[in-house]
């Protein structure tokens, strides 16, 4: 059985849906129901941060993926994430089922030139020192022989069903609506975005290959390109001109005082106004995967989440 903690976000919902494709038994488990059913689905409630409920909803698990996502908040983050991971480490020591993580890239912090799998971690934000911490503590078990766990990461998102990604609410979202397109940060630097999609498809590929454990992947991710670039693709697909207003930190920061998850964004600017190289030539090759380019990406999210 293929259990998710924290269903219902996108990427556990893009995961979901290649399980049930390929008619895996899924259970699925929040503190709130989801929307998708199926045969083979089923819905547990529990709390992360409660050992003893989750430990009932995983019985029978033979991999175990932890897509959560918290309140972007720091604070939350430092009180919770630590309890969540020590929970989750001690689900797989409980059950022997595999662990697979999915991370982000904040504790890579301020990098000059590509991240990969191997990149040191350097946090420059309270939130990627939480992340960097939660990473060495899953790791250290799995170097200890404990658990079989790996970690998957990925860049920032599109294609969300939420509009949890600055780039589909300011940008796909605005098109779609006629209104303003907005970009974050230096829209000359350099920037990547993991299609949701792709992610499901990468962490199915993750749960049904026991070999790529114990190990850090990159998520398969299109490369790089100028944040012009993004906006110049998308505003030819919605068939409107490419202008932009471009947000600068202390714009973002007077956001933030009327937005708690705005000024959860504000230490993590660094990301935005500097190259963001994410390399994912790893499990490209190891999984002979070809990331959706954002033409294809872009085009779809107009005939369906974002439709013109």
């Amino acid at each position: 059985m293929h259990t998710i903690l924290g269903a219902g976000g996108a990427v556990a919902n893009a995961l979901t849906r290649e399980l049930a494709n390929n008619n895996e038994i899924i259970r699925l488990v929040s503190r709130k129901p989801v929307a998708i059913t199926g045969e083979n689905i089923s819905w547990k409630k529990a709390d992360l941060l409660n050992y003893n409920e989750l430990l009932e909803a995983v019985k029978g698990s033979t991999v175990i993926y932890l897509t959560a996502g918290l309140v972007y908040d720091k604070n939350i983050w430092q009180q919770q994430w630590p309890v969540i991971m020590n929970n989750v480490i001690n689900l797989a020591k409980a059950t022997g089922a595999r662990l697979i993580f999915f991370d982000n890239v904040y504790m890579y912090g301020l990098v000059n030139g590509h991240m990969t799998e191997d990149t040191p971690y350097n946090p420059i934000s309270e939130k990627g020192k939480v992340r960097a911490a939660i990473a060495d503590q899953l790791m250290a078990e799995v170097k200890a022989g404990t658990i079989r766990a790996s970690i998957a990461r990925a860049a920032d998102f599109y294609g969300t069903e939420n509009l949890n990604s600055f780039f589909d609410m300011m940008v796909l979202d605005a098109y779609a609506k006629k209104k303003t397109v907005q970009w974050l940060g230096n829209a000359k630097k350099l920037h990547n975005f993991s299609y949701i999609p792709d992610m499901g498809k990468a962490m199915y590929l993750l749960g049904q290959n026991p070999d790529s454990d114990n190990q850090i992947w990159h998520m398969p991710t299109a490369p790089a390109i100028p944040g012009k670039q993004f906006i110049d693709i998308a505003a030819r697909i919605y068939g409107v001109k490419p202008a932009y207003f471009a947000i600068n930190k202390f714009l973002l920061w007077a956001y933030g005082l009327f937005n708690k998850n705005v000024m959860g964004t504000v230490e993590m600017y660094y990301q935005y106004n500097h190259d963001y190289i994410f390399d994912s030539s790893k499990f490209e090759k190891a999984f002979n995967f070809k990331p959706t380019s954002y033409e294809e990406g872009i085009k779809l999210m107009s005939e369906t989440l974002y439709a013109k």
